[in-house]
């Protein structure tokens, strides 16, 4: 089974800066395109969308632009946007001139929950609806009420939940988390990504840790709303590219051949046109 991987990081600390990375820990360096293609290649990855990284504002469009060239098998990129800044209009037009760029995010996991709040920043967001282009929604287990409402005031644009909401797999976490998302599942212009909940989870974790938390993704999206995402390298804080994959495919082995085939590719390829 083929897969495309759509939360592909790539840090190159000699052309971008990163002012989150001082607190990182081991992902403080470099992690380039060919260490990633290497693993992947082993795997059954075919295709990955680079996701920005949350560099210095001066740097996201440069960003963008490297990442559409960095390496044959990053075949698009989710670029960085700052929609609550009355230049996103201009921003936009720029970036969506550019081949390749297949959707939009703006952190908000870290960010004042009231950042996507404004009347600024929701009206920016509506403009991605008419160029067909997704928003990828990063926001914490406990901003998913948040999140929800940013969805519902912007319904003619796709949304992708990053990371499963961010639950605490560790503390194996289930509600409320699970109830939020039951809520948010509800609303039609929002797909949930697969992807990132190894670094919730201890360096301990195990595939039964995460089969609650990914099987109540898929039970409430559906299989035609989820994707999958490695979160390479943020994973390495508790595994390898390799193990989560494999404990992807464990998950989701006694799907059909088809419903895996959207999970692993198919539904990426629809929503970031790919």
């Amino acid at each position: 089974m083929r897969i495309v991987d759509t939360h592909l990081h790539l840090v190159h600390m000699d052309r971008f800066t990163y002012p989150w990375l001082a607190g990182a820990g081991a992902l403080n360096r470099a992690w380039p395109a060919q260490a990633y293609a290497s693993e992947a290649a082993k795997l059954g990855i075919e295709a990955a969308l680079h996701m920005e990284v949350d560099v210095a504002e001066a740097d996201m469009e440069a960003e963008a632009r490297f990442a559409l060239d960095v390496n044959r098998l990053v075949v698009g990129a989710i670029a960085a946007c700052r929609p609550e800044s009355p230049d996103f209009p201009a921003y936009l037009d720029r970036l969506t001139a550019l081949e390749g760029v297949k959707g939009f995010r703006r952190i908000l996991h870290t960010s004042p929950d009231e950042l996507s709040q404004s009347d600024l920043f929701r009206a920016n967001l509506r403009r991605l609806a008419d160029r067909q282009l997704p928003f990828d929604l990063c926001v914490l287990s406990k901003q998913l009420p948040i999140g929800r409402a940013l969805i519902a005031s912007c319904p003619d644009v796709q949304f992708v939940l990053d990371h499963c909401g961010v639950p605490d797999v560790a503390a194996k976490a289930l509600d409320p988390w699970r109830r939020e998302i039951t809520a948010l599942a509800a609303l039609p212009n929002v797909a949930a990504k697969i992807s990132g909940i190894v670094a919730y989870a201890g360096s301990d974790w195990t595939t039964a840790d995460l089969r609650p938390f990914v099987e109540h993704i898929i039970e409430s999206f559906g299989w035609d709303r989820i994707v999958w995402g490695s979160d390479y390298p943020v994973l390495t804080l508790t595994a390898d590219l390799a193990r989560w994959v494999g404990a992807t495919r464990e998950i989701v082995a006694g799907a059909s051949s088809d419903e895996q085939a959207k999970l692993f590719h198919r539904n990426a390829e629809r929503i970031y046109r790919v």
